[in-house]
This record gives structure tokens, C-alpha cells and sequence, in this order.
């Protein structure tokens, strides 16, 4: 059978995928801001831990029950694409600005296209594929800069652990194949459940957050990001999917490093030097490479 045709992409849809991008982007100057007082296992469980009281709640509310027997596939999911890059994030953005978390979090999509490959054979990497993929990762080492050359550091071991977590969001995304079936509310509600049952012993364990005495700041970034970068952002990222479709809901990957620029600028009064928007630049080239919309655009019509 094949692939359906890509749906076009109508105003509203951009309207919500613009309003996706600042809420994504918002929650690296929200970690931002959370982590001059909290420690990151602490961070990653409050913030899990409320996402998930929510969609709870929203389940509930629609008659949604969660399917407790597929509590592996759950399991899974929230390591994959929440506990672990969450945490590693949270633990990045103590070292570097919230800016140049973002840029190394949109090299997602190229670990995904390198995951599909080796999980699934049939997974060929083309030529534009492959150029993509060098642009992106040529995109990283600009983005490390001159440190990267001259030995180890904590802002190098900082955007490592970011990308680690990209590496795991392209391990999430092909893990969801086995819950694709779920409505989104419950297999977010799933996913923030498991990620809660993950994290908050760890935090409890590890970083005795009852002795901490967080800022209001703090605090209030935390529930920020439960809200707003987690139970509305995965909502409204679904409802994307579904109007649009999963390539032009993708499209976020290039606003969100925008969006986290800006307030990171703007609120946390961060400044990015020459490389890492030269790094950006090249790693959004890449991606709109990987994606092929644009380099179709620009390829003369057959006469």
C-alpha cells in the first residue's frame, strides 16, 4: 500500500506549531532557571511527577482508561524519552546556556535517521540522507568550538550529556511504534505515570530534596514545565500529528532553537558566541536536507 500523501499544512496547524515551539523552547530557560536551585533528579521528578497528575486527570475526564498490562512498553518509553533525556538535560544546562541546549537538542532527527537504519535493514541512508547527516554533525563540532580541540571540560561534558539525550529521543521515537495504537492522552498519561515511578525514587535516593530550600523561581519553573512543556506540549504535538501529519509536525525541530534563543536572551539575559549560530546554522541545513521538502522546491520542474 502505499505512503499516504503528506497533508498540507492550513493555518491553524502553524498557528499551533508556532505556539509548540515556545513551549518547548520555554522549557530550556524553565531547567534553566530551576536548576540554580535544584539538583536534576529533582528537577525531572517534579516535573514528571505533576505531568502526570494532569493527564491523569484529563484521562479520566474523557473516559480513557490506561491499559496497566502494557506496563513494559510504558516503562520503556518514559526511560527512553523522558526519565533519562530529562534528566541528562537538566544535568547539561548546569554547564551550558539554555540557547546552545536547545541547538544540540535539535540534532534529534539525525539520530533518529541513524537509529532507524541500524534497528531496521530495510532502512537504506541515501545520498541526501548521508549529506544531511555530515552537515548535522559537522553543525555539533562547530557548535563544541575550540574546546572540544583542546581537551575535556564541564561545558564539553555539559553539551555531550544534551546530546545524549537526542540520542535517546531517536531511540523513543521508535520504541512509540509499539503504543502507536493508544489514544495520546493515554499513552501520555502512561509514559509521565512510568517516568514518575522511575524518577522520584532516584531523586528521593540520591538528592534528599526535602533538605533543599528552592526559590520561588524554582518552584514556580518546575510547574512550569509539568504544565506547560509536558502535559499541553505532548497534547498539542499530537494534535499536530494528527491534523497534519508526522513530517510537517516535525517542523518544530527548526522554531524550538528560536524560541529557547530568545527567552534565554531575553529572561536569563544569555549570550551565544559566533559558533554556536554558525553550528545552528549548519544543523538546521542538514535537517532540512534529511527532510527533502526543500531541496524538492528547489529543483527545477521537468519540462
Amino acid at each position: 500500500m502505499p505512503a499516504p500523501a503528506p497533508q498540507p499544512m492550513r493555518p491553524a496547524d502553524w498557528l499551533m506549531l508556532a505556539a509548540l515551539s515556545v513551549l518547548w523552547g520555554g522549557s530550556f530557560m524553565f531547567v534553566g532557571v530551576a536548576v540554580k536551585d535544584l539538583p536534576p533528579l529533582t528537577i525531572v521528578a517534579g516535573r514528571v511527577f505533576l505531568a502526570a497528575c494532569l493527564l491523569l486527570v484529563l484521562a479520566r475526564a474523557t473516559g480513557e482508561a490506561l491499559p496497566f498490562h502494557r506496563w513494559r512498553q510504558f516503562f520503556m518509553l518514559a526511560l527512553l524519552g523522558n526519565t533519562v533525556p530529562f534528566s541528562l538535560i537538566a544535568w547539561g544546562q548546569h554547564h551550558i546556556p539554555s540557547g546552545l541546549a536547545s541547538i544540540l537538542n535539535a540534532t534529534t532527527p539525525l539520530f533518529t535517521v541513524l537509529v532507524l537504519r541500524v534497528a531496521g535493514p530495510g532502512e537504506r541512508i541515501s545520498g541526501a540522507k548521508a549529506a544531511g547527516l555530515a552537515l548535522g554533525f559537522l553543525g555539533v563540532c562547530v557548535l563544541l568550538g575550540p574546546k572540544a580541540m583542546a581537551g575535556a571540560s564541564w561545558g564539553i561534558a555539559g553539551a555531550v550529556a544534551v546530546l545524549g539525550a537526542s540520542f535517546c529521543y531517536g531511540l523513543s521515537g521508535l520504541w512509540a511504534r509499539k503504543v502507536s495504537d493508544l489514544p495520546v492522552t493515554v499513552t501520555s498519561a502512561g509514559a509521565m505515570l512510568a517516568a514518575t515511578c522511575q524518577s522520584v525514587p532516584l531523586a528521593l535516593a540520591l538528592e534528599r530534596p526535602w533538605a533543599l530550600a528552592p526559590g520561588l523561581p524554582a518552584v514556580g519553573a518546575v510547574l512550569a514545565l509539568a504544565v506547560f512543556s509536558s502535559a499541553l506540549a505532548y497534547q498539542l504535538f499530537y494534535r499536530v500529528v494528527k491534523r497534519a501529519g508526522p513530517g510537517n509536525a516535525s517542523l518544530v525541530t527548526f522554531m524550538v532553537p528560536v524560541s529557547a534563543i530568545l527567552l534565554g536572551t531575553l529572561v536569563l539575559g544569555e549570550r551565544l558566541g559566533w559558533n554556536a549560530f554558525a553550528g545552528m546554522g549548519l544543523v538546521f541545513a542538514g535537517l532540512a536536507v534529511l527532510d527533502g521538502r526543500l531541496v524538492r522546491r528547489l529543483r527545477p520542474a521537468p519540462t
